[in-house]
């Protein structure tokens, strides 16, 4: 009889074993990106998580250690590509090789294009697509190679176009593009790049921020799967793409969304205060 190998990564609470690995986690401290770092915090890893706020970086890390493994928090913005190199060479100075890197660091706000200021479209495109090239591009330099892998979280407008999305569509349309450009020339380094793009996910700030509980509720019953989707559900495919299960992965576009993404774009304009006939 033919011996299937079984794999070896079995033996934390999470199905993976990540213990030994080094994690990094831009925006790590709130929401799915938090979730990930715990998930990988659970499956043993030293995780390293960077934000804005100290409070929240402490109290992160805090809530990382409870897993009995080393955790590290660094106050930075991803706009500052010096302070994203910082917090970088710190975690590889305390944990060694990066093993796994996520960008998830994202700003975002409702507005009609006509509505939104220079400043306000180019904070959004500094975050998600400038942060987004500062966190992988210093990264690099901390990788283990061969072997690593980047993470990098999309949205479903890097696909759809969403009114009252115009800056969001950009910046994350703008990181796919990042993403794929990145597999093709980091591939023969043996470091994987690929993205996740969540649906709406439960208990998180931009589900609370972008949908009201009757949009939630109209949601629900269009997506497939009929129900909103957990942190958990992001963490997993995380890990997954962290593990060497994944290894033959790269340049990836993942939609982790219940099938919504198969009905198009999510649809935030209402009606508009003026007729096309009216506006100047």
């Amino acid at each position: 009889m033919l011996e299937v190998p079984q794999p070896s990564r079995e033996m934390t609470p999470t199905g993976y074993d990540f213990r030994g690995s080094t994690v990094f986690v831009s925006g790590g401290t709130s929401g799915i990106n938090f979730g990930i770092a715990d998930a990988y915090a659970k499956a043993g890893a030293r995780v390293a998580v960077m934000s804005r706020n100290a409070e929240r970086v402490e109290t992160a890390a805090a809530k990382l250690r409870r897993h009995g493994n080393e955790a590290l928090g660094f106050v930075g913005d991803v706009r500052d590509m010096e302070a994203v190199r910082r917090s970088l060479a710190g975690t590889h100075e305390e944990f060694g090789e990066i093993d796994v890197l996520v960008s998830g660091a994202a700003g975002n706000f409702l507005a009609p294009a006509l509505d939104i200021s220079s400043n306000g479209f180019r904070a959004v495109i500094d975050i998600d697509l400038v942060g987004t090239f500062h966190v992988l591009r210093a990264g690099f330099d901390f990788l283990r190679r061969p072997g690593a892998s980047l993470i990098n979280i999309s949205a479903p407008q890097s696909t759809f176009p969403s009114p009252m999305q115009v800056h969001v569509c950009a910046a994350k349309a703008g990181l796919d593009q990042v993403m794929r450009v990145l597999a093709l020339e980091w591939g023969p380094y043996h470091v994987r790049v690929n993205s996740i793009v969540p649906g709406p996910i439960a208990d998180t700030g931009g589900l609370a921020k972008l949908v009201s509980d009757t949009e939630r509720s109209r949601i629900e019953g269009r997506i497939p799967l009929r129900r909103v989707g957990t942190i958990d559900d992001i963490a997993e495919m995380a890990l997954f793409l962290g593990s060497e299960r994944a290894s033959y992965i790269t340049g990836a576009l993942i939609p982790v969304d219940g099938g919504i993404s198969l009905l198009g774009g999510r649809n935030y304009a209402g009606e508009p205060e003026q007729t096309p006939q009216e506006m100047p």
